[in-house]
């Protein structure tokens, strides 16, 4: 299952599937604060990709974020045995309700991923579905965020060709779609 939505120069693809089978030039990672592997997606990243990335993780705490990486924020490690050529890890704020600024710091993790993509000159880049697993977010809000940050980001800056988001189970990706075009729809 996939559908695509022209923005710019760029597409935003909708697949449902694996993250950790993506080939592309990034695969984003929900991770936590401490960049140490965890659960959901963030476990299976780790798995897949072997020591390596939790390596380079342990030299950012070492260096760069040594208390932890803060909600929004965003950082990149290679991506060791997986197809994609690196991993971008960011945080998803926790799901509180909605009053404690979750949906600005959700669209900063979408938008400081993107940037450092560009950064480092990738072409296309996959996320899942940021906060929606153990952090409780609800689909329905996130995707409408997701989908929005992407699409703000693609309208102001060149160089990205393709922002996929990979979803893991059937009704995430109906949302997700539904929601795809109802934003999308001035483009039709």
């Amino acid at each position: 299952m996939a559908e695509e939505f022209p923005v710019g120069k760029a597409v935003i693809r909708l697949v449902k599937g694996d993250i950790t089978e993506m080939e592309k030039d990034a695969i984003v990672n929900a991770a936590n604060s401490s960049l140490m592997g965890g659960g959901g997606v963030d476990g299976a990243i780790h798995r897949k990709g072997g020591p390596k990335i939790l390596e380079e993780c342990k030299k950012i705490r070492a260096t760069e974020w040594p208390n932890g990486l803060p909600v929004g924020k965003a950082v990149i490690t290679s991506a060791g045995n997986l197809k994609a050529k690196y991993v971008i890890h960011t945080v998803g704020p926790i799901w509180r309700g909605g009053d404690y600024g979750e949906a600005e710091l959700l669209t900063q993790a979408y938008q400081n991923s993107l940037r450092l993509a560009v950064a480092k000159g990738l072409k296309s880049i996959a996320f899942p579905a940021i906060s929606t697993g153990a952090y409780g977010y609800p689909v329905e809000t996130a995707c409408q965020i997701a989908l929005t940050a992407v699409k703000d980001f693609l309208q102001k800056e060149d160089g990205l060709d393709e922002v996929v988001f990979v979803l893991f189970s059937e009704s995430a990706f109906r949302i997700y779609s539904d929601k795809a075009k109802e934003i999308f729809s001035e483009h039709h």
